[in-house]
């Protein structure tokens, strides 16, 4: 199990290599090149003004220099050993010593800040969003799917194949929106607020609900930010559960009728012991598979739900430093994309040979 996991460990970087330098491409190569937005602010400028702040950019991210020249320092901005890069007043790059460094990932230019510090205030709420709405979506799924498929031709098996195919049929952004105008607008029920994560007034509030220094009920921190992220939450849930749950569904109705749940009621064994240890185990197998690229999906698939309900996430910064042609933003949401992915894909391999004693990796 160890060598597997250490060679899958190795195995992430020639796929994460790729990945980036296919994402750094693209970019590249599209009309207008990297750093459109910077373009857009020079043609705004006088020429002796432009010229001036295009020479710097070319200097400060290398525009000049070939594509591959550009990636290679890139790669080894980001690595933690390889060659220190300082830069003069003028913007030109100057290589120091050679050896151990600390991982840089740049500086974005269309938000004039670290891209380290932009990441470390938009990727906790996406993974809060994520990491939250995921259990739910499985944790509802997985019940109702064993079930609906027990229960094969019921009313409850019916009525909720039809709820599951009318969840899927509707898109996120028309659910978002549906809710916004009756569950957040003032004039029906206004029950939830219609955009942020937070109230303006949060950081003066306690972390629990409780009584303040006045002796008035507040809320809380805790309670206010749970309050913003019911409907985003709502909007990111029923999709994964339809999904999910009819997934459930086939996966126990198909392993009922498998030859090993058949020998193992010829053989005695009780029906709970034959549904929980047999079929419902191996139905975890698709769910398993699935839970491979649904979290590293829903970082960048929650930009509607980040866009509608203004949450700044992962998503929504990434789809600006696109808009924007930001290589070093863009270049290092691939980056933390793909090693997400890759660790969600080792995580849902080891957990088939939990699932699946046949599955063994020594």
């Amino acid at each position: 199990m160890v060598n597997y996991i250490v060679r899958r460990i190795l195995l992430m970087f020639p796929t994460l290599l790729g990945m980036t330098l296919v994402v750094f491409l693209v970019m590249a190569l599209s009309p207008g090149g990297i750093g459109g937005s910077a373009l857009n602010e020079i043609g705004q400028l006088d020429s002796e003004q432009g010229r001036e702040l295009k020479e710097y950019y070319e200097k400060r991210y290398g525009l000049d220099a070939p594509i591959l020249v550009q990636y290679v320092r890139w790669l080894n901005q980001i690595s933690p050993v390889g060659f220190e890069v300082s830069f003069d007043e003028e913007g030109s790059r100057q290589f120091d010593r050679f050896g151990f460094k600390k991982p840089d990932l740049g500086f974005a230019y269309s938000r004039k800040r670290a891209v380290i510090e932009l990441f470390a205030e938009a990727l906790p709420i996406t993974l809060t969003l994520n990491l939250i709405t995921t259990p739910i979506a499985y944790a509802l799924a997985i019940p109702l799917g064993i079930y609906a498929a027990r229960h094969r031709g019921s009313w409850f098996d019916h009525g909720s194949s039809v709820l599951v195919l009318a969840l899927w049929s509707m898109p996120n952004i028309m659910v978002a929106v549906l809710l916004i105008g009756y569950l957040a607008n003032r004039d029906h029920l206004a029950w939830f607020p219609p955009s942020g994560i937070t109230s303006m007034d949060a950081q003066d509030m306690r972390f629990l609900p409780g009584p303040d220094a006045a002796g008035q009920f507040q809320r809380g921190w805790l309670a206010d930010r749970a309050w913003h992220l019911v409907l985003p939450m709502i909007c990111m849930v029923y999709g994964s559960f339809a999904f999910l749950m009819k997934l459930m569904r086939s996966s126990v109705l198909e392993n009922t009728a498998a030859d090993f749940v058949r020998t193992a009621r010829a053989k005695g064994v009780d029906e709970r012991t034959v549904l929980w240890g047999h079929t419902v185990r191996n139905s975890m197998l698709p769910l398993i598979t699935v839970a491979a690229g649904i979290v590293p999906g829903l970082l960048a698939g929650s930009f509607v739900i980040e866009k509608i309900f203004s949450i700044p996430g992962m998503g929504l910064l990434m789809v600006d430093g696109i808009f924007a042609r930001d290589r070093e933003l863009v270049l290092a949401g691939a980056l933390i994309g793909g090693v997400l992915s890759l660790v969600f894909i080792l995580v849902a391999d080891l957990l088939y040979a939990v699932a699946d004693p046949r599955v063994s990796y020594d």
